[in-house]
Order: structure tokens, then sequence, then C-alpha cells
């Protein structure tokens, strides 16, 4: 089968006809190509219609999957949600097909997926670097770089790389994924692509990693981080959304997207918290995955509206951008 002709068998509108379809056979075809064409993945990549980039005042949307290569399945409160592909894949074609969606964080698995059937048109690309660090293993925090490299993203024409960042003052795998973190930087910005930083102060408790999500935290962590590597000049942030935003968002002028996690509260709570931060400068967008690909309703269409509502989409003028400046001098 050609690169062309799964395109066409799985695309995004052959898939969501039905969108309660549980054929088990329902992705096959993407097992046939991976068997019989391999190199479907390139060309799909390489023909692929790219995402104009990001510009500010538009706040760019976009959809998370890269949570299983870690082994955290859970969302929910169910232990096993992400387990099942064919319903991830789903489930993510769903959210892509919605055009406020600017784009996905995937692992390089899911990410070829994907581009195989033809989800990815137009659409933001950023890849996930460390996926060492499993969720539950003794050593966490020695997150290793196991995902996507730098040459890979650019090989596919993608458009940056995020990286798990967690600093852990009492753990000496620390000094190493900063120096790793650093490297990661450093690569992508060699090949102009954007790297996405996503901090955190985090601890041992009670046999589990846990991340400090105070205000102080997330400031101090967005500080180190923003140090990492030899330039700045293609860093964002990827920042939890916590009490006193605007201190946060004081911390850094790099462009900063917000993460979703898998929050506990209500959903009309969450998204409403995610709105006042939405609105202070230099906040990009959204970056979610769990929240909206398994709301607690099931209607992965409605959570992903609802989200892509609280978005800024009006596009900031250079002449606008710089009024501030000028208003200084």
């Amino acid at each position: 089968m050609t690169a062309a002709s799964a395109t066409d068998a799985g695309s995004p509108s052959a898939a969501l006809a039905n969108p309660h379809d549980d054929d088990p056979r329902r992705y096959e075809h993407l097992t046939k190509i991976r068997l019989e064409d391999p190199q479907a993945v390139a060309r799909a990549a390489a023909s692929r219609r790219r995402h104009p980039g990001a510009v500010l005042g538009k706040q760019n949307f976009i959809v998370a999957a890269d949570h299983p290569a870690r082994g955290a399945l859970s969302a929910q409160g169910q232990p096993e949600a992400m387990a099942d592909r064919r319903e991830l894949l789903d489930r993510l074609q769903t959210a892509l097909a919605n055009p406020a969606v600017d784009g996905v964080l995937a692992s390089p698995d899911i990410m070829d997926d994907l581009l195989l059937l033809g989800a990815l048109e137009g659409k933001l690309v950023f890849g996930s670097m460390n996926r060492g660090g499993l969720a539950g293993f003794v050593n966490e925090l020695d997150d290793r770089f196991t995902g996507h490299t730098a040459e890979a993203l650019a090989a596919l024409g993608a458009d940056g790389g995020k990286m798990l960042t967690r600093i852990a003052l009492g753990d000496p795998a620390t000094a190493s994924i900063l120096e790793n973190t650093a490297k990661a930087v450093d690569s992508l910005a060699a090949h102009g692509l954007i790297a996405m930083v996503e901090p955190f102060l985090s601890s041992w408790v009670d046999g589990k990693v846990k991340n400090d999500l105070s205000t102080e935290a997330v400031v101090k962590s967005v500080a180190i981080a923003s140090g990492l590597g030899s330039t700045s000049a293609y860093t964002w942030m990827k920042l939890p959304v916590v009490q006193d935003m605007e201190r946060v968002m004081a911390a850094t002028t790099m462009p900063t997207v917000l993460l979703g996690g898998d929050p506990a509260g209500h959903q009309d709570e969450v998204f409403a918290s995610w709105g006042r931060a939405l609105a202070l400068p230099g906040v990009q967008g959204l970056t979610v995955g769990r929240t909206l690909l398994y709301p607690a309703d099931g209607d992965v269409a409605g959570a992903v509206a609802a989200a892509a509502s609280l978005l800024r989409a009006e596009e900031i003028t250079p002449a606008a951008a710089a009024k501030p400046m000028e208003a200084s001098k």
C-alpha cells in the first residue's frame, strides 16, 4: 500500500464518519503499511502541508498524546484509560478534526500513526523527546532522552520538540536531566526548531515523584529552565496553571503554553482557570491531552470545542506590538 492510499483509507473524515465504530480491524491498514512499506511514514511527512507558524496574539491549541510512552496510561481515575491504541487514535482524530486545534504533541509511535492517517495536514507538530522517566520507575527522575531527536524532527518537518524537565534538588539524577535538556535545546536551535521545555520542581514523597505546584516553585522552575542551553532564541515554556499565574508569567519573556495535566476538579472549574491564564501576556495557547481526550462525560468533540472557545484569536500586528516600547521612550 502506498502512502497516498494509506492516507485515503485512513483519513480523518473516513475515521470520523462513524465515531462509535468499534471494529477491531479499523486500523489494521497501519500494521500492513508498517510491515510492507515502512518508508511510507517518511513520504507522508515529506508531503504533509505545514502549519503557517505561530504569531503573537493568535493563540495555539495543541493536543498532547505522549503519555503512554512513559507508561502513564491513567485518565479520569481509570488506570488503563489510554491503553487501547485504537481508541486513542479515534479520540485524537476527533480532536484534530476541529479546525481550532492547531497541532499535536506526540511520541514517535503515535506521530507515525497520525502521519499515515493524514491527520496532521496543516498542523503544528511537536515531538516528545525524553520518555525514559517511566511512571513509577525507581529511577523515574533519571529521564533519559529515548524519543524524538532534533535530527529526526527536522527530517519529519516538525515544528519542535518537547522535553519534561523535573528538577529534584534531593536527587542526583537532576544534574544529568539539566545537562541533557540543555543539549536538546541547543540541538533543536541548530535546526531552527522550537524547544518546548516543561519544568517542575519535584521531590520523592512516599515512594512517588510529586511536582510542587505552588506559585513559588513554578516561578523558580521557570528561572532554572529558561537558562538551559547556549541560546533561548527558540525556547518556549510549557507550564501548569497554578495560583497567581500573573507572577508566573512575569518570570519569563518566552512564549508559554499551558498544560492541562489530569486535573481532579470539575471540568467547568478547570476551563475557567485556563481562561483566566490565557488572558495573560506571553501565554501562546494550550497544550492539553488527557483532560480533553478522556473527558468525564466522554464527549471529546464537546470538550475540545469548549477549550477552543477560550483561545484568543486576534492577530497582533508588529505596529501594535511595538506600541508599549514606543510609549516608554
